[in-house]
């Protein structure tokens, strides 16, 4: 067998909290970290809520001069990973530079920055424009400004392919590792993009949800009365290791990485294939990458948007796959965290990951009234015990992108 790929380190600033123990307690506990929007005037909006990060201070992880010079997304990044570094029990200084990349996802970039620069330039016009408009906006910076916080000198890249953008950029950071191209890859993603723009575009499409007076239980997953997804903002990025490197410097090890699998709908801009045949093809090759059979999955934390269209595509798509597998259960976090749009991915693996370390799984809350479309097991309401040796984590993305990652519980000297 080639080479294999650990998770040895997380780090996750989320709606519900920030760290892995206030995240994972959030999450089992069903709290949800859905409030009303208090940054900008709202009041002339469709959607008024969202999933907000309140207890981020970008001075605690990064020094004054630097943090001015980074939007809201690459400062979550460089925090998270620094979060996941010290959770690892990983010495920069002790690595070869050379060796260790970073790969991130990221759906919409330094949009903060991009809208206090447009005002300025069309109140106080171009002369006035920050020199740091570009680097602060583009969306690889989070991972760039990461490589040079750490002196990172590996493989380094962005993926954008909308709420896919953290399943992806883990399912190539995984196959680097495999391939050997690094020993470790810090991998994952960041998003802040609830400004009034992008919210403003959402509600224009009326994607999101109305639900404004009860922002708590606006984000129902597969419940019948769903109305649209809530946007929120936040970064996760998990540590990659080759398992060799991993056992050489003694490191916990919470899980294995055990496949990826990726497709698109090839259907529609922003609507899911109806029937999940994209949703099932990405699952299916997930499954055939880990040379895992479909009887053999625990659960599957679901993209489960709280969409009317993704909730139903979704459902298909896992029962054209694992067909009436009795042991297999389903909940989808966003629940809870709201839609990480671009980072979902990267939270939603580390929810895998803790599912896998205590046997327990996160509910899906809001679950009131059962959708005759959507007859799965969802984990209505309260988290529950349940053994977890397998776990999927989808994402599924504007454009059709669809991308699944499989982890498997590590065992000392398996396979």
């Amino acid at each position: 067998m080639g080479v294999r790929a650990v998770i040895t380190g997380m780090g996750i600033i989320s709606p519900v909290g920030t760290g892995l123990e206030a995240f994972w307690q959030a999450i089992t506990g069903g709290v949800s970290g859905i409030r009303r929007i208090t940054q900008f005037d709202v009041s002339e909006f469709r959607t008024q809520i969202a999933g907000l990060v309140l207890d981020f201070e970008a001075m605690r992880y990064i020094e004054k001069k630097e943090a001015r010079r980074m939007d809201r997304v690459a400062q979550f990044a460089v925090a998270t990973a620094g979060m996941a570094i010290e959770d690892a029990g990983l010495n920069p200084d002790d690595l070869d530079g050379d060796r260790v990349g970073v790969v991130l996802g990221s759906g919409i970039g330094g949009m903060q920055t991009l809208e206090e620069q447009a005002r300025i330039l069309f109140e106080r016009g171009p002369g006035r424009i920050s020199p740091f408009l570009v680097p602060m906006m583009i969306g690889n910076m989070a991972a760039g400004l990461v490589a040079l916080k750490f002196g990172f000198c590996g493989p380094n890249a962005t993926l954008v392919t909308a709420c896919a953008s953290s399943n992806n950029a883990i399912g190539d950071a995984a196959r680097m590792i495999e391939r050997g191209e690094a020993d470790v890859i810090i991998a994952g993603g960041t998003e802040a993009a609830v400004t009034p723009l992008a919210l403003g575009g959402f509600c224009a499409m009326k994607a999101t949800s109305a639900r404004n007076d009860e922002p708590e239980k606006a984000s129902r997953p597969f419940d019948a009365g769903r109305d649209g997804f809530v946007m929120a903002e936040g970064a996760a990025v998990l540590i990659l290791e080759s398992l060799e490197h991993a056992i050489k410097r003694n490191a916990r090890i919470y899980a294995e990485f055990g496949g990826y699998g990726t497709s698109c709908d090839a259907y529609h801009m922003t609507a899911p294939e109806p029937e999940g045949r994209g949703a099932a093809q990405a699952m299916a090759a997930a499954l055939h990458d880990a040379g895992v059979r479909p009887e053999e999955v625990d659960y599957i934390n679901a993209h489960g948007t709280s969409t009317p269209l993704g909730d139903i595509a979704e459902t298909k798509a896992v029962k054209r796959v694992f067909g009436g597998n009795p042991r297999l259960v389903v909940s989808s976090t966003k629940s809870m965290t709201g839609h990480l749009l671009g980072a979902a991915g990267g939270l939603e693996a580390i929810a895998c990951v803790l599912s896998i370390q205590h046997g327990v799984i996160p509910p899906t809350i809001n679950y009131d009234e059962p959708d005759p479309d959507c007859d799965l097991d969802y984990v209505p309401n309260k988290a529950r015990q349940y053994p977890v040796k397998i776990a999927l984590s989808n994402g599924f993305g504007f454009g059709g992108h669809n991308a699944t990652l499989l982890f498997r519980k590590y065992e000392d000297g398996e396979r």
